[in-house]
């Protein structure tokens, strides 16, 4: 059996930190279900485990890169409260962004979503619905933050995450259909929303910025109902592009 040494916790443990992500070029997941929805999309450097977890997967278990773990071990690797029976640590993968392609379908927009569960629950979100691009702010949380990959359950498998100057990005595709989230916006019932552009989403707390904004053709709002009625004062960034992206696939 490998012997797992200090070094080698401390080096999955700085796995929570965007800088020792982007240095090492690796992320973790954690958790059963997170480490069998993902093990085959990643390229895998190593998998942590308990002898019970192993014995439960004989296939995984006869990897090269599984490795027995005591408890104590996965704790001191851990980001979770409650540390999980398996961590996996993969790959960053290398993925080409091409920007005429991409916009054959609908693509996100996120212009700096900070909270990791936001985009994590998005990534989840998109990956239901069809998307599977999404382009970035650089201020946009990581999304292969711990969180954010528990958050996703598996669809980081399935969506690409670019991460550049927004505007740019956005101008580089060259949609006629560039459609933004805002609160004065047009009913979204009433507009004929297209098959395919960007739909861009804003910042938790600021929406979309103005640099971001001077891109959008269409601007949309979710009516809240009755409209008269006192509500809260915006939906959350993950629940209003949910409804957002339904409304776009509903009126295919």
């Amino acid at each position: 059996m490998e012997t797992i040494t200090n070094n080698v916790c401390k080096f999955v443990a700085s796995l929570d930190e965007r800088k020792h992500r982007r240095r090492e070029g690796a992320f973790k997941a954690e958790g059963t279900k997170c480490v069998l929805d993902t093990i085959g999309h990643f390229s895998l450097r190593h998998l942590f485990a308990t002898a019970e977890w192993l014995e439960s997967h004989p296939d995984i278990a006869s990897r090269q890169e599984s490795v027995r773990a005591s408890r104590a071990d996965l704790r001191k690797m851990s980001s979770l409260t409650t540390p999980a029976d398996v961590i996996a640590v993969y790959d960053i993968p290398t993925r080409q962004f091409d920007p005429r392609a991409a916009v054959s379908n609908l693509v996100l927009a996120l212009d700096t979503i900070q909270d990791p569960g936001n985009l994590g629950t998005i990534i989840r979100v998109a990956d239901w619905y069809g998307i599977t691009t999404i382009i970035c702010s650089r201020e946009t949380a990581d999304c292969y933050a711990p969180k954010v990959i528990q958050a996703t359950m598996g669809s980081i498998s399935r969506v690409s995450l670019h991460y550049g100057d927004l505007p740019a990005m956005i101008r580089e595709m060259g949609s006629a259909n560039i459609y933004g989230t805002f609160l004065d916006g047009d009913d979204i019932d009433s507009v004929q929303l297209s098959s395919s552009g960007i739909i861009v989403i804003g910042n938790e707390g600021n929406g979309i910025s103005d640099q971001v904004a001077s891109t959008v053709t269409r601007r949309l709002t979710i009516p809240s109902f009755p409209p008269d009625r006192p509500t809260g004062e915006s939906l959350n960034a993950a629940i209003a592009t949910a409804i957002t992206i339904s409304k776009f696939r509903s009126s295919r």
